[in-house]
């Protein structure tokens, strides 16, 4: 069995002055995503179609 590990690691610019931040990085087709205070706890991943929602839904401002 082939382990995959994300890539690219990335904090959103728009975080620079939190702390309480999350960092994306890339997997084949979707996404991981990790707490920036606890990076050895590991990760959650996401399909491509999981992640477009969320993506959306953000923008749509539905968390707020």
């Amino acid at each position: 069995m082939t382990t995959v590990h994300p890539e690219g690691w990335r904090k959103s610019s728009r975080s620079n002055l939190r702390t309480n931040c999350v960092e994306v990085g890339r997997l084949g087709d979707g996404a991981a995503v990790r707490d920036t205070k606890n990076r050895d706890l590991g990760y959650f991943t996401t399909t491509r179609g999981q992640w477009t929602a969320f993506l959306e839904a953000v923008k749509n401002n539905r968390f707020e």
